[in-house]
């Protein structure tokens, strides 16, 4: 019999080293994420290996699974926790090594192993840890799954098979590397600054772009678990700031910015300035609706109007779906639909055939956009996105709020909205023209301008995002609207950054 996880334990004591601990809030939506040693200990991601095993099972998957770990000074003895308790469940695990993340679910196609368990804080802060998991190869789970895993885990519900079995899979890195390199280089010379915080993506992303024919220039490609400089996060200012002035100091073409396991990519163009991620995704769109007839995107909830107003989109004939925002709920909605690829503002794009197996990887979209140039060279990347009807954005702010409460405050927002659109109250000096509440509340005002709460997946946080088609004073006054509507709840905190 394996310990029942316990949701807090002292360290330094006895009972911590003897105990499983997991914090219930960690399993979210999609994915895992605790804080190691206050949240979760060793064996506490040993009894979550476990409980993977046993759900995998129980499901009639074949028991054999991927896994790998990102460059955090503890990820590799997580990794090999979780190993145990997968090889304690019966499942014969393919270990790749340190990795990104769309490593991992490149080996699940590669190696052809159904099943895959990446140990990743993504681009949490130090101190986070997590694991990206599925068995259904290119999706990830979803709140369906992760209730099943939270249920067997923390009632220590273990199918205890025995005969799992262990494979170091050496030099896979080489293989993801050829895959994505293996075309025709660009037939445009491309300076572009290569940037990943000192995260994992510092040890693949340079070799891959220069393969494909770009000149690199590289920033905090060096891996460095304590990331001195700043957080790999392209969403984060100071990291887009530090590409900005890369990109200005070496006059390149443009600017990436790659998360910390590598599935997002940030974009900076040649004059230094931050292209938000669903802005590029409808430069994207509109180079790949003119070269497929009725193309079909998804775009989450968080990202810009223009893939439902772009003149060039309809002319176009694409199409494109609002959904909820989420590595996971996008690549399944993705999926389903069969729709060419998937926008998430965050930096998540989803590519299908013929661009790439469905699944968010931060290399495939940086190759995209290279490929866009490649067949525009007369037009550098600032002026693709000055082609772009103007729109005011703002970054994803993101205030505190508890896993414990912040879903009950976004339930408080929603009912708001939706009674002012009941009563005809003004919003932003507005009547509301349209909500979507998919995912939290998308309110959009009669002049277009609109904006987004939600609760964060990931983290105990709200997201907040705003736009408007008519101006910045608009843009702002949407988010005095939206923030009015969060300070009448004690619970939301200080925002991490506000326009």
């Amino acid at each position: 019999m394996f310990p029942t996880p316990v949701a807090a334990l002292s360290p330094n004591t006895y009972a911590y080293e003897s105990q499983p601990l997991v914090k219930p809030t960690g399993f979210r939506e999609y994915d895992a994420r605790w804080l190691f040693e206050r949240e979760i200990n060793l064996m506490g991601v040993q009894a979550l290996g476990m409980g993977l095993g046993t759900l995998i099972r129980r499901a009639g998957v074949p028991p054999a699974i991927v896994t790998g770990h990102d460059f955090r000074s503890y990820s590799a003895s997580i990794k090999m926790a979780l190993v145990s308790g997968l090889m304690a469940s019966g499942c014969t695990v393919h270990d790749i090594g340190l990795a990104i993340t769309p490593m991992a679910y490149f080996a699940q196609f590669d190696l052809d192993v159904p099943c895959v368990a990446m140990v990743t804080a993504s681009h949490n802060d130090n101190g986070w840890t997590g694991v990206k998991m599925g068995m259904a190869r290119p999706l990830t789970f979803g709140p369906d799954e992760m209730a099943r895993l939270k249920e067997i885990v923390l009632a220590a519900d273990f199918d205890l098979a025995g005969g799992g079995s262990y494979r170091f899979v050496e030099n896979f890195p080489a293989r993801y590397i050829a895959d994505l390199t293996n075309r025709a280089p660009l037939t445009r010379n491309l300076k572009v600054v290569c940037a990943c915080g000192n995260g994992t993506a510092g040890a693949f992303a340079p070799a891959i772009l220069t393969k494909i024919g770009c000149e690199v220039v590289p920033l905090d490609t060096d891996l460095d678990f304590t990331f001195p400089r700043y957080n790999p996060n392209p969403e984060d200012l100071e990291m887009l700031h530090a590409i900005r002035d890369a990109v200005l100091a070496s006059g390149a073409d443009l600017g990436f910015g790659f998360d910390g396991d590598g599935d997002r990519c940030g974009v900076i163009d040649d004059t230094g300035e931050e292209i938000f991620a669903d802005k590029v995704g409808v430069m994207l769109a509109r180079d790949i609706s003119a070269r497929h007839a009725n193309a079909r995107f998804v775009v989450d909830v968080k990202s810009t109007g223009l893939f439902a107003t772009d003149p060039v989109l309809i002319e176009n004939g694409a199409v494109t779906e609002y959904w909820k925002t989420g590595h996971s709920y996008m690549k399944r909605r993705t999926h389903e639909l069969g729709a060419l690829v998937g926008f998430e503002k965050s930096g998540h794009f989803f590519f299908n055939t013929p661009f790439g197996r469905g699944y968010d990887d931060g290399l495939v979209s940086a190759i995209a956009i290279c490929d866009m140039l490649d067949r525009n060279p007369d037009k550098r990347m600032s002026e693709l996105k000055d082609a772009l009807p103007k729109t005011w954005s703002s970054p994803t702010m993101s205030p505190h709020c508890a896993d414990e409460t912040k879903y009950g405050v976004v339930d408080a927002v929603v009912k708001h909205f939706t009674e002012a659109q009941a009563t005809g109250a003004p919003v932003a000096g507005q009547t509301i023209r349209d909500l979507v509440t998919v995912n939290g509340i998308r309110v959009t005002v009669a002049d277009g301008t609109w904006g987004l709460v939600r609760a964060s997946s990931n983290k105990p946080e709200l997201v907040v995002v705003v736009e408007s088609p008519v101006s910045e004073t608009r843009m702002r006054e949407m988010f005095a609207a939206v923030d009015a509507v969060l300070r009448t709840h004690p619970e939301v905190g200080a925002y991490n950054q506000t326009i």
